[in-house]
């Protein structure tokens, strides 16, 4: 099961409190102050894993403690400190605390690095034992500190996916098709719009020992950025990959236009984030072993040239123009960016 989202609730350990005894032995009369310092709470941290891929375990498990610090002892023994607690989240991972001021939810850290480690509550420190407060005006110190308090939050985790191209298109446009066939992802494959309801991720292979990660994004539907459809649930996820592919379907089947699919799908995108349009873009004219109508094909072409996006013309089921796509992505992930159409 893919859990994008989920919100917790974290807890730091309380602090011991600090002892007030005396140091009592036959024979050493006036032992003086010996109450040891109490033990500082554990701290709760997230560390980005590369194995993990969903926030799941979050989602019926969302309220963690760390330990609190033991009191502090007679004989100078100070109280043992509550181990910290580190919880695992996937690469990618935007964590956010809610203000209980204004009730809104601001960015904390973004973890996008295997083993990057963020305190998301510090622990409360341990309270002074007496032995500390002595002075050479005050031998008999009868204070101490109690414990202070750890911190408590309320976070909110978002997963972004982290990809290097974002296939992006209508429902049953082919994406999942094409990742499949690049890669060894194997996502649902059917003929009923949304058949996609997780993203999925692939590592595609190419010659000279190169790879790239390519995301395989829920389909989009006009009113994307509003909610609608899947809406913007599965939006944020592209917005880390350093391409974006069209994948448009140019058969007669989907009883769409292929040109209005593109600006549509475009405009969804500039209005969800408009700095996305600024990155590399390729379309992907998909099933080109089903069209028949020619027609269509040209009028994308026409669309994508105002943009100045190449177009490529590919069968995501018999592989017909995928090798050259794949160069495409390629060269926009290195800088190299196309215009016009393929070769």
């Amino acid at each position: 099961m893919f859990v994008d989202e989920v919100d917790i609730r974290v807890s730091a350990g309380d602090g011991g409190r600090g002892c007030v005894s005396f140091r009592r032995e036959k024979f050493i009369p006036r032992g003086g102050p010996d109450g040891g310092d109490g033990g500082h709470g554990g701290s709760v941290f997230l560390v980005a894993n590369l194995h993990l891929n969903t926030l799941i375990n979050f989602r019926f498990h969302p309220e963690f403690h760390a330990r609190r610090g033991g009191h502090g002892e007679g004989s100078n023994r100070h109280g043992r400190s509550g181990g910290d607690l580190e919880l695992g989240v996937p690469v990618g991972t935007v964590v956010y605390r809610l203000d209980p001021e204004s009730g809104r939810h601001e960015q904390v850290v973004d973890l996008t690095t295997e083993g990057q480690r963020a305190l998301v509550a510090q622990g409360g420190r341990g309270g002074r034992g007496n032995a500390q407060f002595a002075t050479s005006t005050n031998r008999a110190p009868r204070r101490s500190e109690p414990g202070y308090p750890g911190e408590a939050w309320a976070l909110r985790l978002q997963l972004k996916l982290l990809a290097d191209v974002g296939l992006v298109g209508y429902p049953n446009a082919g994406k999942s098709t094409l990742i499949s066939r690049v890669s060894a992802a194997k996502p649902k494959i059917a003929d009923y719009p949304f058949t996609t309801l997780t993203p999925h991720l692939g590592v595609v292979s190419l010659s000279d020992d190169r790879s790239f990660v390519v995301a395989d994004v829920p389909g989009l539907i006009e009113g994307a950025h509003r909610g609608q459809g899947l809406g913007h649930q599965f939006l944020r996820h592209i917005e880390r990959t350093k391409v974006l592919a069209y994948v448009i379907d140019v058969s007669s089947a989907s009883g769409r236009e292929p040109a209005d699919d593109l600006a549509v799908i475009r405009r969804e995108l500039e209005l969800f984030r408009a700095d996305l349009l600024q990155r590399p873009q390729v379309v992907a004219a998909n099933k080109i072993d089903a069209i028949d109508d020619e027609e269509r094909l040209t009028r994308l072409k026409a669309k994508a040239a105002e943009w100045r996006l190449p177009v490529y013309t590919i069968s995501a089921v018999t592989g017909q123009g995928v090798p050259a796509l794949l160069e495409a992505w390629w060269r926009g992930m290195t800088g190299r960016h196309d215009e016009g159409t393929e070769p």
